[in-house]
């Protein structure tokens, strides 16, 4: 279950490290338990515990009881809210963008006038 209210900051922030990168790509191929994902990283199961702690909160993690294991999973719709943000900015950026070139191609733009020929 994933308690935390993830946020952009949050999700960028549990993504910085190489390690929870690595435990997020090993989730991608399906769910584990701490030891599992320990035999594969180059941290003390500890670190890796830390790691799981870190990216749950930012909520890109669900966390499901099995027993005496806790199975760790990627949330569905974990980084929505990092989605939603990117794509926010990414939106103001071209529509800036696209403001700047319509006004650089105003004021390049040479009027036509109308000049009579001498005849």
């Amino acid at each position: 279950m994933t308690y935390a209210i993830a946020t952009p900051e949050k999700i960028i922030h549990a993504l910085a490290d190489p390690t929870r990168r690595a435990i997020v790509s090993s989730l991608s191929r399906g769910a584990s338990a701490v030891g599992q994902l320990a035999d594969g990283l180059p941290v003390s199961r500890p670190a890796v515990s830390q790691h799981l702690r870190i990216l749950t909160d930012a909520g890109l993690l669900t966390v499901t009881q099995c027993g005496t294991k806790r199975l760790y999973q990627l949330a569905p719709d974990g980084v929505a809210p990092l989605r939603r943000y990117l794509d926010v900015m990414w939106n103001d950026a071209l529509a800036s963008f696209e403001q700047a070139a319509i006004a650089q191609a105003n004021s390049t733009a040479t009027p036509m006038t109308n000049k009579s020929k001498d005849s």
